[in-house]
């Protein structure tokens, strides 16, 4: 794949990632206008801006890309909770987008769920490459952390 394929390739998985949490939060709106969250949403949605703050802590906003190309002249964060974790702002959006699917509570929003866990994970892997091929010492930070969720993936 040529860097063009992947750039449009990234720029495809953010439409898909901000698609899907339109239809989650669509699908959690009745809920939550009734105040009908549950404890496990509240306690997902706490920990989601809890991990983001520590994340734009950590990287700065200067530093940061939505775009899983990572900025020309942007430097290798492994502190914080990328101490932890390669992508904790994906955590942090996974962890936001469960307390919506938990709230809305319906085959529909879990499925939507795991659609945009794959698409986290494609979006991941996409932006691996381009850190390998930018950060010299990425391949050594990679080896050292997990993806998503300290000492699991």
């Amino acid at each position: 794949m040529n860097e063009r394929q992947r750039l449009w390739l990234g720029s495809g998985l953010v439409l898909l990632q901000f698609g899907l949490l339109a239809v989650l939060a669509l699908l959690a709106w009745p809920a939550a206008q009734t105040g009908a969250v549950p404890l496990a949403a509240w306690a997902a949605a706490a920990g989601a801006l809890l991990l983001f703050g520590w994340t734009l802590r950590a990287n700065r906003l200067g530093n940061f890309n939505i775009h899983p190309r990572p900025r020309v002249g942007g430097t290798l964060v492994t502190s914080g909770p990328y101490a932890w974790i390669r992508h904790p702002m994906y955590t942090a959006f996974l962890l936001g987008t469960f307390a919506l699917a938990r709230t809305a509570d319906g085959g529909a929003a879990w499925l939507a769920w795991w659609a945009l866990s794959l698409v986290l994970w494609f979006k991941s892997t996409l932006e691996e490459r381009w850190m390998l091929a930018q950060h010299p010492g990425y391949a050594h930070y990679r080896e050292q952390t997990k993806r998503f969720v300290p000492w699991v993936y």
